[in-house]
């Protein structure tokens, strides 16, 4: 039996070895994990699983850098475009209390860019990726480290490919109106998803920027290949953290534990039923998600809501987001009527996690589907 989990007490955040799991497939989940990520190298990873109202269930393995020290849950992690999650939940937070609308247009949400090209644009096409445009424009002038006033002022050039929120168009770029949004209303989305979002939430290691992840008592340094199992360290980009509320939130493995407890109906008090229920609702159709690589055998159906993948997993209904920056990959998932949710942090960039959010899932629901099937038989 694979003994390197944790149970993380979501009341006390005390952290204890697990002896015996009691979930065989956890076990054997993590052995394919740990055999994996052995056989790659791969410098550092953690991921946990999470049943509402239980303690979760932690691996962590590796180090921040070769020669740093050893990962905890307790280490920082960029969690790259899964901070769209936390966006969504933030601006649901807005609607919720009257501040914003999700058909507030976007020309009147900041006074600097008219998006005449785009007349129908709201926000809800920005948070829920069907703005029209094509799909990740002008990220090349992202990753250039291009002004962020400037590249917005150049996709208000940009032509539609659809007209919003008729088709399913990736964009990075676009959430820097959210960014320009409350600047002009004298803050910043730093400052307001701290308020709002990860301190009544606990979250002590979260944060927001270069500076936050940095400023970490131990976080993960980034890692690229160099050449077939082997990774190099490399510096930090500031690029899509200038772009903050679509790829800029950092975490711990403890940090997310509270986040998708929350998302599992833990804190309804922060985020209540109704703002889940928003944020996970299919609103545009990802054909593209049907064809992914151990994932299609599995999927029957693929949309994105806002700020969320929504998928119909082999009958069940999956909410997931993926995470990819120079260095870093992150997975966060949630099934909603099973109450129970995963996630995986890594400090380089190997595919793997694609592999591993599917292989956990498809793991999950065939354990949960044959306890299902005993209850429905037992006299």
């Amino acid at each position: 039996m694979f003994k390197s989990f944790l149970l993380i007490s979501l009341v006390f955040s005390n952290l204890v070895c697990s002896q015996a799991m009691g979930e065989e497939w956890l076990d054997d989940f993590a052995s394919r994990v740990k055999a994996k990520t052995a056989k790659q190298r791969v410098p550092g990873y953690l991921f946990a699983f999470i049943e509402e109202g239980k303690p979760a269930k932690m691996v962590v393995s590796g180090k921040t850098a070769n020669n740093g020290t050893a990962i905890s849950p307790q280490t920082v992690f960029r969690l790259a475009s899964v901070s769209k999650t936390f966006t969504s939940i933030l601006m649901a937070k807005m609607v919720d209390e009257n501040k914003l609308s999700w058909q507030t247009p976007v020309k009147k949400m900041t006074n600097e860019y008219s998006f005449d090209n785009s007349k129908d644009l709201q926000l809800s096409h920005i948070v829920g990726q069907s703005s029209g445009f094509s799909p990740n424009a002008y990220d090349n002038l992202i990753e250039a480290n291009y002004p962020v006033k400037r590249v917005l002022s150049m996709l208000t050039d940009l032509k539609p490919l659809c007209t919003p929120g008729e088709c399913y168009t990736y964009q990075n770029t676009l959430f820097g109106v959210i960014e320009e949004y409350f600047q002009e209303n004298n803050t910043s989305y730093g400052q307001q998803l701290e308020a709002e979002v990860l301190r009544p939430l606990n979250m002590k290691g979260a944060s927001v920027g270069r500076e936050g992840l940095q400023a970490s008592n131990s976080w993960a340094k980034p890692h690229v290949a160099i050449a077939k199992n082997k990774w190099r360290s490399v510096k930090v980009n500031e690029d899509y953290y200038r772009f903050s509320p679509a790829a800029g939130v950092n975490a711990s493995g403890a940090d997310m534990v509270k986040w998708v407890g929350a998302l599992l109906g833990e804190q309804p008090n922060v985020i209540g039923p109704q703002i889940i229920d928003q944020v996970t609702q299919p609103r545009v159709k990802t054909k593209r998600e049907m064809h992914r690589r151990l994932w299609q055998r599995y999927l029957k159906d693929a949309h994105y809501g806002l700020g969320w993948r929504v998928y119909d997993f082999d009958g069940h209904k999956l909410n997931y987001h993926g995470g990819w920056v120079k260095g870093y990959r992150a997975a966060v998932a949630f099934a909603p009527d099973q109450k129970v949710g995963y996630f995986m942090l890594m400090n380089a960039e190997s595919n793997l996690i694609n592999d591993f959010t599917a292989d956990f899932w498809a793991s999950y629901f065939e354990h949960y589907d044959a306890q299902q099937k005993l209850i429905s038989v037992a006299p």
